[in-house]
């Protein structure tokens, strides 16, 4: 890992974007510790708007009927403390990581409702700035003014035995998981579904530097990221 410099008083936004499983929330969190910003992870906040369309039943309603997320989304409450999250004043860190939310994620974070109630959430807490944010619209709609914007990438397999070990670390008797070639197909799926959405789809940010992590270790990626945001904020001070 990279050796933690002399902190900095300016404070920038960094903005990780990227498919799912390309290293966003793992590289997002470490740089964030290292800095001493606050990392704030919006996948996992589109997650938790899918965990409780699963649990209260919601799914298929809304495939039918996406303008009914109206009722989903009243009152609903979502909270970092520190690397967990809570809906609703429940911690459902793990629980969010569950397959089946994987597999609807897609769906629930096209709908435009559900952006934009997330979208004026995330700016509230950014607006101060000292974060790294990670997502899939971060630095093109969220905050495409933020100091430092990256946009991970990884080949469909290798992101597909990430998830497969992420998941496999969860279940001690390795029951119930699916098998690689359908996570890999749900990953290419997702990555489709992602790109063609109508609202916010995934892009890359012209001024975003891209990093390829197909072939690199949690350090290798943590430590090119570190490097261009401690550039960055040593260049503005």
């Amino acid at each position: 890992m990279p050796v933690e410099q002399e902190k900095s008083t300016k404070q920038i936004i960094i903005a990780i974007d990227g498919p799912a499983a390309s290293g966003k929330s793992t590289t997002a969190r470490i740089v964030a510790r290292q800095l001493g910003y606050i990392y704030i992870d919006t996948g996992a906040m589109y997650r938790s708007v899918t965990l409780k369309a699963i649990r209260l039943g919601m799914l298929e309603e809304l495939k039918r009927m996406p303008d009914s997320v109206g009722t989903l989304l009243e009152n609903i409450s979502i909270s970092f403390e520190g690397d967990r999250i809570f809906l609703d004043g429940s911690d459902v860190s793990e629980a969010i990581r569950e397959n089946r939310v994987s597999r609807e994620v897609s769906f629930i974070s096209s709908l435009k409702p559900v952006r934009d109630r997330l979208r004026a959430l995330q700016q509230d807490l950014g607006r101060r700035k000292g974060v790294v944010m990670d997502g899939r619209d971060i630095g093109t709609v969220v905050f495409p003014e933020a100091e430092l914007k990256i946009f991970l990438v990884a080949d469909a397999l290798r992101r597909a035995k990430r998830r497969y070990a992420e998941l496999a670390s969860k279940n001690a008797d390795m029951s119930g998981l699916p098998a690689l070639e359908t996570l890999e197909q749900e990953i290419r799926e997702r990555d489709r579904a992602d790109a063609e959405r109508e609202h916010a789809p995934l892009k890359k940010h012209p001024d975003a530097v891209e990093i390829d992590t197909s072939e690199l270790t949690v350090d290798d990626q943590v430590r090119k990221v570190y490097d261009l945001a401690f550039a960055r904020i040593k260049k503005d001070c």
